[in-house]
């Protein structure tokens, strides 16, 4: 065992948490994608990465759920200055494809803006396979992946890798929006359609949907069209329920029924209510409290299945760091839980 007081103060010296761990001796690997560039309200989530991590030290280990958690070993891999560089380059051309097509100009107006999306689209293309490539790297090695966002976009490139990996899972998203455009602005790989694109990948049985309370027609239409492969649990109807005496519990145990042993779990901060992430991208009124969502994962896990990869995306610092303090803690729960699920 490596020697440290998890009672200390965080070390700086040390990786995320203040853990004496690196990406060899980690059995958990935290992966950044410091990318949003098809953001389409506010910027600000390529930050987190670096927010969490600076973050996390501020977090108490103990948690009564997973025993000596920290045992298990958790590392993040150092932030990329070139995937930083890029998202910095790109989102002037976002900027410029979003305020165009505000102003109801259509796309075949403009040269530039064509020539744009198509940039943009070739480059988060990339992205998705650096991701894809970085995850199959720690997957070979017998590691457990966490997606940092980010923008929602992200973590395609990591579950196109588990794919390869896991004939039959199911993603649990947590989330303010469906994510099932077919694109969003012109753009193939946007945040807002993370789920469209992630049910591509045929080894995905089950999407099961929670929080979600931002939706529109063609959404919902791909819902209710699914056969059953979408499960959305919406917000409203939840809190109508609540509201006349059905409990938390009923719905875990609902939504647990729905998943499938093998689930990926997708964690977009803004399925929390705003108060909890109020300079996420695109926050919506409404929304999950923390403790319900971790009594979820806590009953997930009871009932004996596996989380088998996560990702935490669109959170953003601001000014005050308020929501990198929230998101460093769930990204510690979710890799507790995950680390309990498999007995590491």
């Amino acid at each position: 065992m490596i020697p440290f007081d998890p009672n200390d103060i965080g070390n700086l010296n040390n990786n995320i948490f203040g853990l004496p761990y690196n990406e060899e001796s980690a059995k958990i690997i935290f992966i950044p994608v410091p990318w949003d560039v098809t953001a389409s309200y506010h910027a600000g989530t390529a930050k987190a990465p670096e927010a969490i991590f600076n973050a996390s030290f501020h977090v108490d280990l103990f948690d009564s759920f997973k025993e000596n958690a920290w045992h298990t070993g958790y590392a993040m891999k150092e932030v990329s200055s070139i995937i930083k560089e890029k998202n910095e380059r790109l989102k002037y051309h976002s900027c410029g494809v979003i305020s165009h097509l505000a102003e109801s100009i259509a796309i075949s107006e403009s040269e530039e803006i064509q020539n744009s999306i198509t940039l943009i689209n070739t480059e988060c293309s990339e992205i998705n396979s650096w991701v894809k490539d970085q995850s199959k790297k720690y997957i070979d090695k017998n590691k457990f992946i966490g997606i940092i966002g980010g923008e929602h976009s992200v973590p395609l490139g990591f579950i196109q890798a588990l794919s390869e990996k896991y004939n039959n899972f199911g993603i649990l998203q947590i989330d303010a929006h469906a994510d099932l455009r077919d694109t969003y602005e012109g753009f193939e790989f946007s945040h807002a359609s993370i789920m469209n694109n992630v049910l591509k990948i045929p080894q995905i049985k089950k999407l099961v949907q929670l929080g979600i309370r931002d939706i529109c027609e063609n959404e919902f239409q791909t819902i209710r069209q699914s056969k059953g492969r979408i499960k959305t649990y919406f917000d409203r109807d939840i809190k109508n329920a609540m509201f006349g005496g059905k409990t938390w519990k009923n719905f875990c145990d609902e939504i647990i029924h729905d998943l499938p042993k093998n689930i990926y779990i997708s964690f977009d901060i803004d399925g929390l209510d705003p108060k909890l992430c109020p300079n996420t991208g695109t926050p919506v009124p409404g929304g999950l409290e923390l403790n319900e969502v971790y009594y979820l994962f806590e009953n997930i896990v009871s009932s004996g299945r596996k989380i088998i990869g996560f990702d935490l995306c669109e959170v953003a610092p601001g000014s005050d760091e308020w929501d990198a303090n929230v998101g460093a803690r769930v990204l510690y729960r979710l890799a507790n839980i995950m680390a309990k699920s498999n007995g590491i």
